[in-house]
């Protein structure tokens, strides 16, 4: 079977993103940096890979600049191979001038593009989750059973479940039932697996349900009917409406997942990161996670104290102590600095040699973070300037907006957006 040949991968590149904000109040949430070097975007392209999938349509509408200078400047391919990302913005047509109204609104209006391409498969993904799949399982699966549509599916408990789209499948793996986002005890605990398929999973005590990865394989055909209406959204419409009427079937996946929608989410799949065995491993050479290649120095680490740290390329850090927390690309953290249960995401560019007498006239601090700083349960976005002396917590307060708005505390994360400015001894 020649995957290049039979299947179209189509990223869906997120909506407004306002969960995660200020994380995306510049950027869309594909285009949010994880794991001090990569963005999110890069996991379902290196999964699709890493999968035999070459040909892939990323569909974007809210803040893409960002997004679309990370793609083109990272993935380029063979002209023999027919392999391409290519990048779908929303747009004004003669059938309609509003934006994506859902996830199956968007890939209804750019069904005609992907008709242009041969393919009998459409491998639906979503653009920020975090997790490792080969996609060639699912398709073989879903040829196996001679399926109109997969729907990759994880074990939850049902204790856990809120906010996912939960079914209720069969021994053979047919979906009988799709109910997006119960919230009734009694009809979650109505989804729970049966004892057949609870054998085929890995041990657990508590009573678990199935729930939607947000991942389809669908037969070309059939995705064209399922779209020929006014639906917006697969999990709350689309899907619903497919059941008995199509055959659908689920494929069970017991790896890591985890879907970045959150500040909380996000921050907390990133501290993960500085474990001694991760839950998601960036270090399997079978399938490695591809992104822009920078080309930068490596870290330099003067008299530091360094304890489960995940630290890109050219970074910068003196006389300072790092404790469970992620640097990004050119992070710069000045004499007797302490960090703590923090992400930063350093910077985009280093400052020139003269930059420092600048700063001074124009009244703002140095690139990065400075001297005897005191920084802890802190997300710290790209390109920002903190000033000496300055000490960022969380820690008893509550969500809101702090220092002038230069400091967000959200989902109890406390947030430094981009670009952002702390004059030194700024305290919160």
């Amino acid at each position: 079977m020649n995957l290049q040949k039979r299947v179209l991968a189509v990223i869906m590149g997120g909506g407004r993103g306002t969960r995660l904000q200020p994380l995306t109040l510049e950027r869309c949430k594909p285009a949010v940096p994880l794991a001090g070097k990569y963005r999110l975007v890069d996991i379902p392209i290196s999964n699709c890979l890493n999968s035999d999938i070459n040909r892939m349509f990323l569909l974007t509408q809210f803040q893409t600049q960002s997004l679309h200078r990370h793609v083109q400047s990272t993935y380029h391919f063979d002209p023999f191979g027919g392999g391409f990302v290519d990048i779908l913005a929303a747009e004004q047509t003669e059938r309609g001038s509003d934006w994506y109204q859902g996830t199956a609104d968007a890939v209804r209006r750019n069904l005609l593009h992907f008709r242009n391409f041969p393919h009998d498969l459409v491998l639906i993904l979503s653009g920020d989750q975090l997790y490792r799949m080969d996609f060639r399982r699912i398709i073989a699966e879903h040829l196996a059973n001679a399926a109109d549509v997969t729907i990759a599916a994880i074990p939850v408990p049902v204790s856990k479940v809120g906010g996912l789209g939960l079914m209720e499948v069969c021994d053979d793996h047919g979906i009988v039932r799709f109910v997006e986002k119960p919230k009734d005890p009694a009809v979650i605990e109505s989804l729970a697996v049966s004892p057949a398929l609870e054998a085929e999973l890995s041990p657990n005590p508590e009573r678990r349900g199935l729930a939607s990865m947000g991942i389809y394989v669908f037969n070309r055909h059939v995705l064209e009917l399922a779209l020929d209406n006014a639906m917006t959204d697969f999990g709350k419409e689309v899907i619903p409406d497919l059941l008995g009427k199509r055959k659908l079937f689920a494929h069970l996946f017991e790896g890591y997942w985890e879907d970045i929608g959150s500040v909380r989410a996000f921050f907390e799949a990133n501290l993960a990161l500085a474990q001694p065995l991760p839950p998601f491993n960036f270090y399997d050479p079978s399938a490695p996670i591809y992104t822009h290649p920078r080309f930068l120095p490596a870290s330099k680490v003067n008299r530091c104290q360094i304890d489960h740290a995940v630290i890109g390329d050219g970074c910068i850090i003196t006389d300072s102590s790092l404790k469970r927390s992620v640097l990004g690309v050119r992070c710069v953290i000045g004499e007797g600095s302490h960090v703590e249960d923090s992400v930063l995401m350093g910077n985009d560019e280093y400052e020139d040699e003269g930059q420092p007498e600048a700063n001074r006239l124009a009244g703002r601090p140095r690139l990065g973070i400075g001297r005897n700083c005191r920084i802890s349960g802190a997300i710290v976005d790209k390109n920002t300037r903190i000033g000496d002396g300055c000490v960022l917590s969380p820690q008893g307060k509550a969500d809101g907006s702090y220092a002038g708005g230069s400091v967000i505390i959200r989902d109890g994360v406390l947030v430094v957006p981009k670009n952002a400015h702390l004059p030194s001894g700024t305290m919160v």
